[in-house]
């Protein structure tokens, strides 16, 4: 009888984005007879367990990734101390796991100390090409991805090799070897509803500017007399309570419900991080509105790609209005390419690992 495979699949828990996408990589392996071991930590460990509870999951180190101020390399540079403690802890946590699970592959994003010399290891990541304004600091980071990269077998990047493509410069014009490109990945689909909101807001990231975001949403909806439904994409038991007669909260929605919860709704507003920018685009959702995570550059970047070609509105967190992001958002056409059938590349990449395992 032949041996079902076991693939360790451990998303950074940094947002919720690693986390979602790879839920359908979890799927496409589930469909692919491989038995998946869930392993991360926080917020991203309790999405994938709601959404596959059959399956084994493992908790690992947090990397307590938090955005006191505006200054990426600041924040950064602060929190690289406890970053790279959290990277030797799952390095320890790793060998145990493979032991005891009889791990046959890993698939690791963006968890920089999730490889092994023992079994193939795969980093997904978008991140080829790190964006950083300070000049040492883009230096250092693009050394150091290089660096981390070589530690893996291969990378796969979800997004197309070829234009049109979602990232841009992010995950293309490198020099880096065994890269595969998977598509895109998203968990939605998209549906045709009735409508049920005004908006719906859908929050991530870290702490405190979560929490700032979604403060800002509710004082501006409220005065619009706006529909709105809140996901605030956090399960702590301390988040603010709020007495607001148009507006609907709920601390997390699976894939599927989120999914109809967006589709019912005129207007989407979220962060710009890539995850959602695919979930947007699989949807084919019309009008959003991208409010990027101050400090984070990657998520400017990519807002104000969209924002120029007037796919979409992008607005700052610190003059975030609400009322005039309503009115701009009647300018703009949408994504206008529908991604094609992606599973076939993705499901390639795993035929492609499956055969490298022992």
């Amino acid at each position: 009888m032949k041996k079902q495979k076991h693939i360790l699949v451990a998303p950074l828990n940094w947002g919720l984005g690693h986390a979602s996408r790879c839920i359908p990589i979890i799927q496409q392996l589930l469909n692919q007879d491989v038995f998946p071991i869930i392993a991360s930590d926080g917020d991203s460990l309790k999405l994938l367990q709601e959404e596959f509870p059959q399956l084994i999951s493992v908790e690992l180190p947090s990397y307590h990734i938090r955005y006191p101020s505006q200054n990426m390399v600041w924040n950064m540079a602060q929190q690289l101390p406890t970053i790279l403690k959290a990277i030797q802890l799952e390095r320890k946590a790793l060998k145990d796991i493979i032991k005891k699970h009889k791990i046959d592959a890993i698939l690791s994003d963006n968890r920089y100390g999730i490889y092994s010399k023992d079994c193939p290891s795969i980093l997904i990541t978008h991140q080829l090409n790190i964006l950083i304004p300070n000049k040492f600091a883009d230096w250092w980071a693009k050394w150091m991805n290089k660096r981390i990269l070589k530690r893996f077998d291969a990378c796969w990047v979800p997004d197309f090799e070829t234009e049109p493509n979602l990232s841009s410069i992010l995950s293309h014009g490198h020099n880096f070897k065994n890269i595969q490109y998977i598509g895109p990945l998203s968990r939605m689909t998209p549906l045709v509803l009735d409508k049920k909101y005004d908006m719906v807001a859908v929050l991530s990231g870290p702490e405190p500017q979560r929490s700032f975001f979604e403060q800002k949403i509710v004082e501006q909806a409220a005065l619009l007399n706006k529909k709105t439904l809140i996901v605030r994409g956090s399960s702590a038991s301390n988040l603010p309570e709020y007495t607001k007669s148009d507006i609907e909260f709920i601390p997390y929605l699976t894939s599927q419900e989120l999914n109809k919860k967006i589709m019912q709704s005129e207007i989407l507003i979220a962060r710009s991080g890539y995850s959602t920018i695919m979930d947007v685009v699989k949807m084919r959702c019309p009008k959003v509105i991208f409010v990027p995570t101050p400090g984070q550059t990657e998520q400017e970047y990519l807002a104000q790609q969209f924002s120029e070609n007037r796919w979409f509105v992008t607005q700052k967190q610190d003059n975030f209005n609400l009322k005039n992001a309503l009115e701009s958002i009647e300018k703009t056409t949408g994504y206008p390419h529908e991604l094609e059938n992606t599973q076939n590349l993705l499901a390639g990449a795993i035929q492609d690992l499956l055969i490298t395992c022992k």
